[in-house]
C-alpha cells in the first residue's frame, strides 16, 4: 500500500492541485509526465469525467511515481467507493459529505471537503478533513482566506476556483496552504491542439509563481 499512498512531502514541494476534468483518457496519458517534468506533483480527476475510474487506474499503474492521484468531485459514498476500488490517493468533494469524509478518515486517506461558510469550513476540519477546500474562492477572494485564519489559524486551506497565474501570489500570502486549479492550468486550447511543449511552457509559469 505504502508506494500508492498519499505523499505529503510531494505535495508542499509543490502546493497545488490540478484539477482534470472532461480530458481524454488519450490526452491524459500525454498530460501526466509533463505535468511531473514541469515539476507539479499533485492531480485530481473529476469522477464526472467521462471514463474518470479508468483513467483514475492508468495514472496509478502508471504514472504514480513523483505524483500524488486523487479523485475529485467525490459526492456519495457511491463515488467514494469506485474512487477507491481505482486506487486513488486522495479525495476532493465538492460540498461536505459527513460519510465521505469520516469514511476517508477512518480508511486513513487525505480528504479536502469543499466548504464556503466558516461554519461549514469548521464543520469540515472537526470532522477530520486533512484541508478544506474553499469553494468558490474568488467570490471572496485572497482577504477571506486571511480572516478565516485570523481567528482559526490551524485550519489548512486550500483557496479553487477562479485561482489563476494572476492571483496565485495573494492567495499563498493571505495564508493558503495549497490551491486548487483547474481550467486555468490545463489550457485547453493547447491541450486540443496536443501542443504539449506549449502546455509544458504553461505549467512551468504555476511552478514559478509557487515558488
Amino acid at each position: 500500500m505504502s508506494e500508492h499512498s498519499f505523499s505529503w512531502e510531494l505535495f508542499n514541494k509543490a502546493p497545488l492541485v490540478g484539477i482534470i476534468r472532461n480530458v481524454s483518457p488519450e490526452d491524459l496519458k500525454s498530460i501526466l509526465p509533463i505535468y511531473r517534468e514541469a515539476g507539479l506533483t499533485t492531480v485530481e480527476i473529476t469522477m464526472n469525467t467521462p471514463g474518470a475510474t479508468d483513467m483514475i487506474r492508468y495514472a496509478i499503474e502508471n504514472e504514480h511515481y513523483g505524483l500524488n492521484i486523487g479523485a475529485g468531485t467525490v459526492c456519495t459514498k457511491e463515488d467514494l467507493d469506485l474512487a477507491l476500488e481505482a486506487g486513488a490517493q486522495f479525495i476532493v468533494t465538492p460540498v461536505i459529505s459527513k460519510k465521505v469524509i469520516k469514511s476517508c478518515v477512518k480508511k486513513g486517506i487525505p480528504v479536502f471537503p469543499g466548504a464556503f461558510t466558516p461554519t461549514e469550513i469548521y464543520n469540515a476540519w472537526t470532522l477530520g478533513a486533512s484541508m478544506v477546500k474553499i469553494y468558490p474562492a474568488t467570490s471572496l477572494g485572497p482577504e477571506y482566506i486571511k480572516d478565516l485564519k485570523a481567528p482559526m489559524n490551524q485550519l489548512k486551506l486550500l483557496p479553487t476556483g477562479g485561482v489563476g497565474l494572476e492571483n496565485m501570489a495573494a492567495f499563498l500570502k493571505a495564508g493558503a496552504n495549497g490551491l486548487g486549479i483547474g481550467g486555468q492550468l490545463f489550457d485547453k486550447d493547447l491541450i486540443k491542439n496536443k501542443n504539449w511543449d506549449g502546455l509544458k511552457a504553461h505549467f512551468l509559469q504555476f511552478v514559478q509563481k509557487l515558488a
